[in-house]
């Protein structure tokens, strides 16, 4: 009883100590510059055909990874930003990562050869890095327990919906000139005036990064097959989804001479499917047939839109494709990261899923090293066919042997 009083009157010190309106207003600025993050790859994937062909990019390989190369740097920096964002102060990363956002990506139009380019967008994806460890950091200290994780979900839809902005605009923005979509990443500077006036770091005492408790937690949950299992979930979700990020604008020019901006809306109604499945299918399916299942049948729906487009010729087809593309990958996301915090304990939870992320980021990159041998000795279809027989065999081992995740 004694313990629960203690929780009970932290809680409400916590909701004192930061007003409701006050509070709510740094969640927006906070969410705000977590949709930069999301923007990183999406504003230049319409133009993406442009771009290789101005810059003579070979198709293969160069030019996928010149799309690709800053999830890398996510994967690889955001754990090591977070870290100095804990010893330094929160804002002293976030602020730098805004400026250095703007310059980085907007400097990408400018780069003349290949070799700059991907330094170029390295830099761009430390500095996507910092931006998302900060905010991530200054989200937690706002909310709490239960509160934060439902804050958390408003937030990852913010940051999708945000997506759907960005390639719009990118596409649109592209059609004058490809170079013009680098010029959105300097978006940044109005946010960071916003983070300059509503965000002030609080002052905490100085304690281990991790207690010894947490690390032995870690450990076990980082050596978990069911864990383990769920992580090559991500990694693999995210892999197939970004065929459809890098090769679909390449198919649509291909095929249909699709401009810039039509190809951004074909990209952005894909989006539109992953938040309408978020937030209104997810759940429903995981509660009927469990949360493994649900994943299966997630990835059975990827498998079977992304086999039908080299199929397709006709755009409403292939507009319809897309979206049933995006609703399975809304299924399989949320379930796969509602699986991982139901078998990690609630000290360490955070840090499991931000994982994922990093995983995700890391299947994000590895699209181009596994595809672009594939387009370059079977052809730019066999990309989309065999994308769909890997999420085939997903489904099949996930929806046949399902493990369901242990509830806390």
């Amino acid at each position: 009883m004694a313990s629960l009083k203690t929780k009970l009157a932290q809680k409400l010190t916590v909701e004192r100590s930061v007003p409701v309106p006050n509070r709510f207003l740094k969640l927006c600025v906070l969410v705000t510059a977590g949709c930069l993050t999301t923007m990183t790859g999406t504003v230049i994937a319409p133009i993406f055909p442009e771009m290789m062909q101005q810059l003579r990019l070979e198709p293969a390989w160069a030019a996928t990874l010149a799309v690709s190369i800053h999830e890398i740097a996510i994967a690889l920096f955001t754990p090591l930003m977070g870290l100095l964002a804990d010893r330094v102060g929160k804002l002293r990363v976030m602020l730098p990562g805004l400026v250095c956002y703007a310059l980085f990506g907007v400097a990408g139009s400018m780069m003349p050869n290949l070799s700059a380019l991907l330094i170029d967008r390295a830099l761009l994806g430390i500095a996507s890095a910092s931006i998302a460890a900060a905010s991530i950091g200054l989200l937690g200290n706002l909310y709490h327990g239960n509160e934060r994780t439902r804050i958390l979900g408003y937030a990852t839809s913010a940051m999708t919906t945000a997506s759907i902005t960005t390639l719009f605009l990118g596409g649109w923005v592209g059609t004058m000139h490809w170079q013009f979509s680098f010029y959105l990443y300097a978006l940044s500077l109005p946010v960071l005036v916003l983070v300059t006036l509503f965000l002030q770091e609080e002052q905490s005492g100085n304690r281990p990064l991790v207690s010894a408790e947490q690390g032995r937690q870690l450990k076990a949950a980082l050596t978990n097959p069911d864990i383990i299992r769920l992580y090559l979930t991500i990694a693999l979700s995210a892999t197939i989804m970004y065929t459809v990020i890098v090769y679909a604008p390449i198919y649509l020019k291909q095929t249909l001479d699709a401009t810039p901006a039509l190809r951004g809306i074909v990209l952005g109604l894909r989006a539109i499917g992953v938040v309408l499945a978020s937030a209104l299918i997810a759940s429903r399916f995981a509660r009927r047939w469990g949360t493994y299942r649900a994943i299966a049948l997630g990835f059975l729906l990827m498998a079977v839109t992304l086999a039908t487009i080299p199929l397709l010729g006709q755009l409403h087809l292939i507009i319809i494709m897309a979206v049933g593309f995006g609703v399975g990958f809304g299924i399989v996301v949320p379930n796969t990261y509602d699986g991982l915090s139901h078998l990690a304990s609630p000290t360490i939870q955070a840090t499991v899923l931000a994982a994922g992320t990093g995983v995700s980021a890391l299947g994000k990159f590895l699209c181009p090293l596994l595809f672009s041998p594939v387009r370059e000795w079977m052809g730019l279809e066999q990309v989309f066919y065999v994308a769909a027989a890997i999420a085939l065999l997903v489904a099949a081992a996930l929806g046949l042997f399902p493990r369901e995740a242990e509830t806390r």
